[in-house]
């Protein structure tokens, strides 16, 4: 708990520039602050349990930059052991605090690894295959403007030749010109309509109007959508999954125990308790 929270403070000075490493420090010692140590191995759990960091840095760099973060984090607890905070009464409920919700996410964390695998993942991908209807999707770009007056100016230059990248640099409100993929239903009727009555390689020849102002649409590419790739739903499926686990482990939970609630004037609570729902 104590690398992680320093490991994250230590971000904000981490740089992508590499800088010399100091790899296994003085026989795996990275520090020793008033006779504590400060080891290599602390500072490399600290980055693994990191993703944000880790996706940015290496683990040299890490060392480079952090390494003086974690000597202040030494500083400042030995500093304050010495003032006799661990004896202190709001110390000790965090602490306890601290525990209780650190047992509570790694219990449900290692039941819901018991209860989601990969084959169920799977399972549950082919079921989203199977029933996935397909239709048809665009790819488009689009610039938008304030006034039709404009739009209809956008619209000569690209008749002249002009590049649409171009105007859209020039003209668009929009700053998010490339709209990617999208089926009808995933934008206002008003741009659907005109951009799904386009073909291919087409731009709109007239000023198309909607709530957010006057869109020139090009039309890149039409296809028939297709069920999206394993990787990029098993992130979301595995949530889904990992929901029904935990409605099931409170079940368990609730079957295998005895619950009395009081209001705050002593009476037995009838009212049963509220169980997390599944996701079906």
């Amino acid at each position: 708990m104590q690398n992680k929270l320093i490991a994250a403070a230590a971000l904000s000075l981490l740089v992508l520039a590499p800088n010399a490493a100091r790899a296994e420090g003085k026989d795996g010692v990275a520090a020793v602050v008033n006779g504590e140590e400060i080891t290599v191995e602390e500072m490399k759990q600290g980055y693994e349990d990191n993703a944000p960091i880790k996706e940015q840095v290496s683990f040299d760099v890490f060392y480079d930059k952090a390494l003086d973060v974690y000597v202040n984090g030494k500083l400042l607890y030995l500093a304050a052991e010495e003032a006799g905070v661990l004896d202190m009464p709001e110390y000790k409920r965090n602490v306890q605090t601290a525990k209780e919700e650190l047992a509570r996410k790694f219990y449900l964390q290692k039941k819901v690894d018991e209860k989601v695998s990969d084959d169920d993942i799977e399972k549950l991908y082919d079921e989203y295959k199977s029933t996935f209807k397909s239709e048809k999707e665009i790819k488009a770009k689009h610039i938008l403007v304030d006034s039709e007056s404009k739009a209809k100016e956008v619209i000569s230059k690209l008749k002249k030749g002009q590049k649409f990248d171009d105007l859209a640099k020039e003209y668009s409100l929009d700053k998010a010109v490339d709209l990617g993929y999208f089926t009808r239903n995933m934008m206002v009727p008003e741009f659907s309509d005109a951009a799904f009555a386009m073909k291919k390689g087409k731009y709109s020849t007239k000023p198309v109007k909607t709530q957010f102002g006057y869109h020139v649409i090009l039309v890149e590419d039409i296809r028939d959508a297709k069920p999206l790739p394993l990787k990029q739903v098993k992130s979301q499926l595995k949530a889904m999954l990992s929901q029904d686990a935990i409605a099931q482990v409170f079940k368990e939970l609730y079957d295998s125990s005895k619950i009395t609630k009081y209001s705050l004037d002593g009476k037995v609570i009838k009212d049963p308790v509220i169980m997390p729902k599944s996701s079906k």
